[in-house]
């Protein structure tokens, strides 16, 4: 029986182990005793709250691996000598098991050796954003090193080695202890103790809660080699290069050695390193002066003063904007400026924010951007609607960085636009056969209330196509919906033309009795050719002349009029330096089209559903250069009530978007600062003025900055203004600011590097030299660029010159899963090296990877892997502060056990691996059957049981789906280890630190990076 099994091998005490001669830590193992310690009793183990689990915007400061003693900034502290603890001694009191906490664990028929449980995870946050200023919250969330594992003796290392291939036979007693043994039954050698980092890590790392350990065990839960503690002369080298600091304003920051250590990605979401401005930089003390990470950030938050300086550092200098992100909560409103008093600087257009400077007494203003003095506007002080002055201290654009202005007249062309949808659908015969028809139409027609219209001025029109023109004239003079076929393809033109737009308050009954009406009008056909093309001109041609949006649902390749395309994608070349044109547009007529379309205020929306080849490469280009969306769904049928629910759910959201309409953006920034490449969907207007006839919530761009000469003053400021139409019909500008610190200190720059802007700055470079160029060339420029910022770290920081190696990777504490993130995105499916995956899908990630807000982009290239079958009892259940998240796991094969049950998510899909060894009564709690073999692989809908396990991952699945911004709608599927091949290599590509037929595990990597970082000259 479980309850009479001991641990192989008892853990005894061991007397004090001196420490290594060559200076380096003690052996693994060894814990010295605490002073004034009583011999036999347990000691206190130091305590850290955690970090909670945040859904957007930056982390708080304050986490577990950086929050100084308080009176102490931020990164000013040297490395904490770490605390160790003894092992537990023989007698020494038992801890109990967590009571009412429903386990999926297995132990081994074969050892009883002990798993600590899972730790209290971090918790989800009701806000989705950071507020400057505002205190952290503070779970209790301990955070503890992937890697970490007790001593084990050389036999049982052997044994468990052995255990974990041989197949696992679960008696009736394993099931019995899970379903309904008392927790006192079960023997545990529970003792008090903490997990150890790898010998590298200590000296860097506080210590984590007191992990509960228990004799209920995971059956082959041994570490991996790489996670062991080096030991030696190794040890002693890396002792050597962790005392060596970065200096910065902030303080020293730590030198993190990377080689042997399972990455700690906890710190994913830890925060940026702070910007540090001097005194009195901005005019009001306002904690919301300086722009938030969600809105704009930069790559490094200390500003090279010339270009020599930012050679030297090998960083790139870019923004990462989203101007126009969701606000979540009366909170998070970006405050409005309705009094039409726009101060701006005379020559460079800046408009006044935080960091001007009030000369003369106020008279005039400063600007921070060219220096020239303005004159303060008359009514600045003064309110007009109350007759009375104002403080203009009290002002919004004096004490926030993202404010908006109602525009004046002056800054319209025209009356604002009011909002205008036509919509393109498909009707031939894989269209209607697939149910993506019938399906549009009732999400159309349900969707009409949430369609922005309220002032009653929203137009609306629709055209079905196949190899004819089907228009419908739906105006309200009419009594029923009357259909307008056009057959000739090459000089389309319109009949009836003012009547093919109406607006959506007038003409409602003819509309949803048209849209009831369509699932059934085609219902027999038997066409398979499509004319997107040519439909494409028609609706140019009713939307052009006040501006709007096409949303286009294609399902058949176009192969007749206009933009014909062909089937030309190629399996032999996938994979190759051949694919490149696959990944390009086939037909020149969809980017000229585009063009036209961004003169005319008019975007596009393509909805793809690839049942077989679509073109994705193509088709997307219209709404690349239109500022539009794109949406991809490969072999959809609305018979799957998953695929009918994706779609359904993402098309709804995007009809109902809050959008922008006739916009324009421009970043200004200091003197002898410049903007010299863009990234994103747009069109470039001129040099530096991008085009965007609509504007989505939460679409990403990333614009590229060139120093021409040296930098004035302490600081340096950017300024994005985004002038547009609310879809309500008014005409606003946003406006956010940016200031930063400049510095001539190569080692202050690299002490202030933004991991995350870096990582998306790299992600769309690598899309513009793969579609460009290959995408080996990309691959290879994210891991050159990699070593390029390690070696100026070397270099620069650790003073290590060329040809000086070193035994260890050493990276600074921020910058730490820096390769973890490159490694990811090489491994992603828009620059992989694989011949597993479609042109389609590739080009499908390409276009994702292009418009990803960060909060979107970091789980789409490192997904988060969460344990079902250990979830304690907080987990999955909501709190104060909102849903408790489980503790992700490290992407790695060595984390998934034969018995366990684990839930992977990356934004885009959602994947619930099943071992062959799972629990009988597991299957019950959680799917509703009542083994294993009863399972199927494949995309499914979670049923709803009447468990806690249950319960718990439906919330977590349905947290997941709506915790980040965007419109996009997690499927799930559920894998099982020995299901179809490949939905199982599918899932295990996400496994990052892992290898793969022809990619690199994360140790290996880190070796390449080591070898070229020695080897190279920085």
């Amino acid at each position: 029986m479980a309850s009479q099994q001991q641990p192989p091998y008892p853990m005894q005490s061991r007397p004090p182990v001196p420490s290594s001669p060559m200076g380096g830590p003690p052996p693994t193992g060894y814990r010295p005793p605490v002073a004034g310690a009583v011999p036999g009793q347990q000691q206190p183990q130091p305590q850290h709250p955690g970090m909670p689990y945040r859904t957007s915007g930056t982390p708080p400061p304050g986490s577990p691996m950086m929050r100084p003693p308080p009176g102490i900034r931020p990164g000013m502290l040297p490395p904490q000598q770490q605390q160790q603890q003894r092992p537990p001694q023989p007698g020494m009191p038992m801890t109990p098991p967590l009571a009412n906490t429903v386990m999926y664990q297995q132990q081994s028929a074969l050892t009883g050796s002990p798993v600590p449980q899972p730790r209290t995870p971090p918790v989800l946050g009701a806000t989705t954003h950071s507020t400057p200023g505002s205190p952290p919250p503070v779970s209790q969330s301990p955070t503890i090193s992937a890697g970490s594992s007790a001593p084990q003796s050389p036999i049982t290392e052997q044994h468990h080695r052995t255990t974990t291939t041989r197949k696992r036979m679960y008696p009736d007693q394993i099931t019995k202890a899970y379903m309904d043994q008392p927790a006192g039954q079960i023997d545990s050698f529970s003792s008090p103790g903490f997990q150890q980092q790898p010998q590298q890590q200590q000296q860097f790392q506080q210590h984590s809660p007191v992990p509960t350990m228990t004799a209920q065990t995971y059956p082959g839960n041994q570490q991996s080699q790489f996670q062991q503690p080096m030991g030696g002369q190794v040890n002693a080298l890396t002792g050597q290069f962790g005392n060596m600091n970065v200096s910065s304003p902030q303080g020293p920051a730590k030198s993190i050695p990377l080689l042997g250590a399972a990455p700690i990605i906890t710190d994913l979401n830890a925060p940026a390193p702070p910007i540090i401005l001097p005194q009195n930089s901005s005019i009001t003390n306002s904690p919301y002066a300086n722009a938030e990470e969600s809105y704009k950030c930069c790559t490094i938050n200390a500003i090279p003063a010339n270009e020599s300086v930012l050679k030297k550092s090998k960083l790139p200098l870019a923004l990462v904007l989203a101007p126009y992100r969701t606000s979540e909560g009366d909170d998070d409103q970006v405050p409005v400026i309705a009094d039409s008093v726009i101060a701006r600087c005379r020559r460079c257009r800046t408009y006044i924010n935080p960091f001007v400077t009030f000369v003369e007494g106020g008279q005039r203003w400063k600007c921070n951007l060219c220096f020239l003095l303005n004159d303060v506007p008359a009514a600045f002080d003064y309110d007009a609607q109350t007759q009375q002055p104002v403080d203009r201290w009290k002002r919004a654009e004096l004490n926030y960085s993202c404010v908006e202005y109602v525009a004046p007249t002056e800054y319209m062309v025209r009356p604002p636009q009011a909002p205008a949808y036509i919509f393109i659908i498909d009707v031939s015969y894989s269209a209607v056969q697939s149910g993506m028809v019938a399906t549009a139409a009732r999400t159309i027609l349900d969707s009409l209330d949430r369609i922005p219209n309220e002032q009653k001025r929203t137009q609306i029109g629709f055209i079905t196509v196949d190899s004819s023109l089907h228009f419908y004239n739906l105006n309200a003079s009419v009594s029923e919906p009357q259909m307008l076929v056009v057959s000739e393809l090459d000089d389309v033109f319109l009949p009836t033309p003012a009547h093919l737009m109406v607006n959506l308050s007038d003409s409602r009954e003819l509309i949803q009795s048209f849209l009831e009406k369509l699932p059934d009008m085609f219902k027999e056909t038997a066409n398979v050719n499509n004319a997107l093309g040519t439909a494409l001109q028609a609706a140019f041609k009713i939307v052009s002349p006040f501006g709007g949006k096409i949303v286009c649902l294609q399902s058949t390749l176009p192969n007749m009029g206009t933009g014909a395309l062909k089937v030309r994608e190629d399996p032999k070349v996938i994979g190759t330096a051949k694919e490149t044109p696959l990944l390009n547009a086939s037909s020149p007529f969809f980017k000229s089209f585009a063009v036209d379309c961004s003169r005319s205020q008019v975007s596009c929306d393509m909805l793809i559903f690839g049942g077989q080849y679509a073109d994705v490469a193509t088709l997307g280009c219209l709404p690349r250069f239109t500022g539009g969306q794109t949406y991809y769904y490969p072999g959809f049928h609305a018979s799957r009530t998953e695929d009918a629910t994706k779609f359904a759910h993402e098309f709804s959201e995007l009809i109902a978007e809050q959008i922008g309409l006739e916009a324009v953006l421009r970043v200004r920034a200091s003197r002898n600062l410049r903007m010299s490449g863009f990234h994103g969907n747009f069109f470039i207007r001129s040099t530096d003025l991008l085009a965007l006839p609509n504007v989505p919530r939460n679409q990403n761009y990333v614009i590229e900055v060139a120093i021409e000469d040296e930098l004035r003053g302490p600081t340096a400021c950017f300024q994005t203004a985004l002038l547009h139409t609310t879809c309500y019909g008014e005409r606003r500008i946003r406006v956010v600011t940016l200031c930063l610190p400049v510095t001539n200190s190569v080692p202050e720059i690299i002490a202030s590097v933004n991991p995350r802007a870096i990582v998306s700055y790299l992600a769309n470079k690598a899309i513009e030299r793969g579609i460009t160029s290959k995408l080996e060339d990309a691959r290879d420029a994210v891991v050159n660029k990699t070593i390029d910022i390690l070696g100026a770290y070397k270099s620069h920081v650790l003073g290590l010159g060329k040809g000086s190696s070193s035994p260890q990777l050493t990276v600074p504490d921020h910058l730490k899963l820096l390769p973890l993130l490159a490694l990811g995105l090489i491994k992603n499916d828009a620059i992989s090296q694989t011949t597993r995956i479609s042109t389609d899908a590739r080009s499908n990630a390409i276009n994702l990877i292009r418009t990803m807000p960060i909060q979107l982009l970091i789980p789409y290239l490192y997904p988060n892997l969460y344990a079902l079958h250990s979830m304690p009892p907080e987990v999955g259940e909501i709190s104060e502060k909102g849903v408790v998240l489980p503790t992700p796991l490290n992407l790695t094969t060595e984390r998934l056990e034969p018995h366990g049950c684990y839930l992977l998510e990356n934004g885009q899909d959602i994947f619930i691996w099943v071992g062959r060894g799972v629990v009988p009564q597991l299957c019950v709690d959680l799917f509703g059957l009542k083994s294993y073999d009863q399972l199927h692989s494949g995309k499914m809908t979670l049923p709803v049981v009447d468990t806690p396990i249950n319960k718990k991952t439906n919330l977590l699945i349905g947290k997941i789906r709506e915790m980040r911004r965007g419109n996009y709608y997690p499927a799930v599927y559920t894998v099982k280890e020995d299901s179809d091949p490949s939905l199982r290599l599918w899932f295990l590509s996400h496994l990052v630190e892992d290898r793969g037929d022809s990619t690199m595990s994360y140790q290996q990597f880190l070796q390449l990076l080591k070898d070229r970082v020695n080897a190279g000259s920085f």
